[in-house]
């Protein structure tokens, strides 16, 4: 039901919130992520932090979508890696059969890139844990500028892992509107 004098939320403007973008190279681990926060045509924040560490900062994480959301499933997360230390893996599975059949987690709209110095993950609220191809994952509004980027730089050159999150990144703010040059970046390295 709407009120008069209000709108519904499929009225409102939708939110395009970030870029995340993780590259794996030589045994460094970098993920970056933009800061602008989008509401329809309107920037309403650009400098947000959507990249942050966790389990002692053995572990580095990026998230798109909703930031409420988006910081229960790291609260969730932080959990089962306290849970399972040192097991990302098995700590990414137990949160995404968390995130798919709690009927409360269910209704959270957002996805999270995690890495440690081991593994590369992206999780969904679909069940989804997914190691990518060539050690690239992207997330959010500008992902798949920043993921295009980032393989075109891996084959072609010989940056380190956070030099091509920078670049890669850079490429996705000048292509996508939703996605600025506001980068928060956090490395693992070898």
């Amino acid at each position: 039901m709407t009120v008069p004098g209000m709108t519904s939320n499929a009225d409102r403007p939708a939110m395009h919130a970030t870029t995340i973008l993780t590259v794996r190279r030589n045994g460094a681990v970098a993920i970056g992520g933009d800061g602008q926060v989008s509401l329809g045509e309107t920037v309403v924040k650009g400098d947000a932090r959507k990249v942050r560490r966790l389990a002692g900062d053995k572990v580095i994480c990026g998230f798109a979508g909703a930031t409420a959301d988006a910081f229960t499933l790291l609260e969730r997360l932080d959990a089962k890696l306290e849970q399972y230390p040192g097991q990302l893996t098995r700590a990414s599975v137990e949160l995404a059969k968390d995130w798919r059949t709690d009927r409360y987690l269910r209704r959270l709209e957002a996805m999270i890139i995690v890495a440690d110095k081991d593994v590369t993950l992206t999780l969904s609220g679909a069940g989804d844990v997914i190691e990518p191809e060539l050690g690239v994952a992207a997330i959010g509004s500008g992902g798949d500028f920043a993921r295009a980027a980032a393989r075109a730089l891996l084959a072609e050159t010989d940056l380190g892992a956070a030099d091509i999150v920078k670049k890669a990144m850079a490429i996705a703010a000048s292509i996508c509107v939703y996605t600025n040059e506001s980068l928060t970046l956090e490395t693992i390295d070898p």
